[in-house]
């Protein structure tokens, strides 16, 4: 079996959970951990460029981000032109960012999420496909 490459990034809050999630998915995804490892403040931009650029570039499939509240995460990793983060905090959020808005990367709140809710909110998300039609049009009209 293939595995999919996943690029993975996090900043100091997410470290616990970076961990735990390439952990439980080591046998599906191969990870390029461009996150934090330690528990010092760091600045997270320095975690979501690389993460982005590896999704725009197609070197990984999609991506995962999580911070404190993953608004940081998510807010920067949308300035750059070929991604679509979404910042998912439940089970249905993660599902809709993939039926709706075709998100390649998935901003996980590790501070707001329990680490079984957050394993619970990825696999929904890699579960999930994108369903194309009106959904599409909304995508092809959000580039600046």
């Amino acid at each position: 079996m293939t595995k999919i490459n996943v690029s993975i990034g996090n900043d100091h809050a997410g470290t616990d959970l970076k961990n735990r999630i390439i952990e439980k998915y080591a046998d599906q995804f191969t990870f390029v951990n461009h996150g934090t490892d330690g528990s010092s403040s760091v600045d997270y931009p320095d975690y979501v460029h690389p993460v982005a650029l590896d999704v725009e570039k197609g070197t990984a499939a999609f991506g995962i981000l999580i911070c404190g509240s993953a608004n940081g995460v998510c807010i920067t990793a949308n300035k750059h032109q070929g991604i679509r983060a979404g910042l998912a905090w439940n089970k249905e959020v993660a599902a809709l960012i993939k039926q709706h808005n075709n998100a390649n990367i998935i901003c996980l709140p590790a501070r707001f999420l329990s680490e079984n809710e957050a394993l619970e909110v990825f696999q929904t998300y890699v579960d999930e496909v994108f369903e194309g039609g009106r959904h599409q049009t909304r995508i092809d009209k959000i580039p600046c």
